[in-house]
């Protein structure tokens, strides 16, 4: 059964992936950088589809929950209210639907609607039933954690590092791919469990785990059909790329004339840097600023920031976003960044990554760079957010006026939300 992990950095290319795509990419890049209102598109038609409601700034928490945590992860709805995340959380992206055939998808129907809890293991002690029609799995989780916390929101998340490659066919009829996400969204046996839609699409017009060609206007199209069928009373947003290097991943779309149509965006703050360069040099997957010696210009969070906003997106619209795990190397011999290696570090689930709650004990933080923390532990050297960064990211989100803080994913905290409450 396929578990799509969160591979989303636009860092992560594989050589000859990117060598496919490129000449395929060339002229699109090549006609310009991203601006608010290029000629000729978007606003035209405008005033046919709503756009989104304007976004109150400061105080989002949104995090992701992923459905195959609940299989080797043992991670489950229930742990959201036992760890006290579920008390800070504003809002869950339940993490992943697929995108098959230009439609929207179930994701794992066992874990989405099916997996049967007992008392113990249920958010509210009940066990679920197999009665006709009931609804089990982490949907109904979902409902029963809504109802001790009326106000959280959730939103079903398509797409991700494994599952974009279907975007590109949406894109060719977005209306059609709209109404599909609407129909199931809003299924009658969970509509009541979700208030909008996230869209992860990995990347537009550039290359993830693979390369897409719609064109430059094509996450425009996708957002505003989706704006459109999902009207101003459900929530549309979207995961986007960080990359804000000259020519890099975000002026391959038009971030700046889709913003109208969705309510917050997610620039995917970190994933910067990681073992997928096995040899180095090591740096922090998440740097809040540049430092001397960063490896590529653009690869960090103020810059980031600094461009959406330039390219004309809105600072309530953008949402700081945080790893809750670390990236690391083995074979590595200098402490500071900037060291050469020989290969990812161990991981529990997969090499080069692992969750916060691991690496704090395991391999515990020896230096900050950058605005984040880093660890040398022998012969590996990784790093992470901790409380204390994690505080210093939110005074500089509160300083640029975004819309809140938004992360990746909740299974890497403690027991105890270590990381969460670091978040205002």
């Amino acid at each position: 059964m396929l578990r799509p992990h969160r591979m989303r950095s636009p860092r992560r290319l594989i050589a000859a992936a990117t060598a496919l795509c490129t000449a395929a990419l060339a002229g699109t890049l090549l006609a310009g950088p991203a601006s608010a209102h290029p000629s000729g598109t978007h606003h035209s038609s405008a005033a046919a589809v709503p756009t989104a409601k304007p976004a109150a700034a400061g105080g989002k928490v949104v995090g992701y929950f992923t459905n195959w945590g609940v299989y080797d992860r043992n991670y489950h709805v229930k742990n959201i209210e036992t760890s006290g995340s579920a008390a800070k959380l504003t809002h869950i992206n339940y993490a992943f639907g697929n995108v098959q055939g230009g439609r929207c998808a179930i994701g794992d129907s066992y874990a989405d609607y099916d997996k049967a809890y007992t008392a113990d293991q249920s958010v509210d002690g009940k066990a679920d039933t197999w009665d006709a029609g009931a609804l089990r799995g982490n949907f109904n989780q979902l409902r029963k954690l809504k109802k001790l916390h009326p106000g959280l929101k959730v939103i079903w998340s398509f797409g991700g590092w494994t599952w974009s490659g279907g975007f590109g066919e949406a894109a060719k009829n977005p209306a059609a791919f709209a109404q599909s996400c609407y129909d199931l969204v809003e299924d009658p046996r969970w509509a009541d469990v979700f208030d909008g839609i996230d869209i992860d699409w990995e990347y537009p017009n550039a290359c993830g785990l693979t390369c897409d060609t719609s064109g430059k206007d094509a996450f425009t199209g996708v957002m505003k059909a989706l704006r459109a069928k999902f009207g101003q009373n459900n929530l549309v947003t979207a995961a986007i790329t960080a990359d804000a290097s000259a020519g890099g991943k975000m002026e391959a779309a038009d971030y700046a004339g889709a913003a109208q149509y969705v309510d917050w965006y997610n620039p995917m703050t970190y994933d910067y840097f990681g073992a997928w360069d096995a040899k180095g040099p090591t740096a922090p997957h998440s740097p809040l600023s540049s430092y001397n010696g960063i490896p590529k210009a653009g690869f960090n969070t103020t810059d980031t920031i600094t461009k959406l906003k330039s390219l004309g997106v809105p600072a309530s619209k953008l949402l700081l976003g945080i790893g809750f795990y670390g990236r690391g190397w083995s074979g590595v011999t200098q402490d500071a960044p900037g060291g050469t290696a020989t290969g990812a570090a161990p991981g529990k689930y997969e090499a080069g990554i692992d969750d916060y709650k691991v690496l704090k004990t395991r391999c515990p933080a020896t230096g900050k760079v950058g605005g984040t923390a880093y660890a040398k532990c022998g012969d590996q050297w990784w790093s992470y957010d901790t409380p204390e960064t994690i505080g210093t990211k939110m005074a500089f989100k509160n300083a640029q006026g975004l819309g809140g803080t938004f992360f990746w994913e909740l299974s890497g905290d403690t027991t105890n939300g270590e990381l969460i409450k670091a978040i205002n």
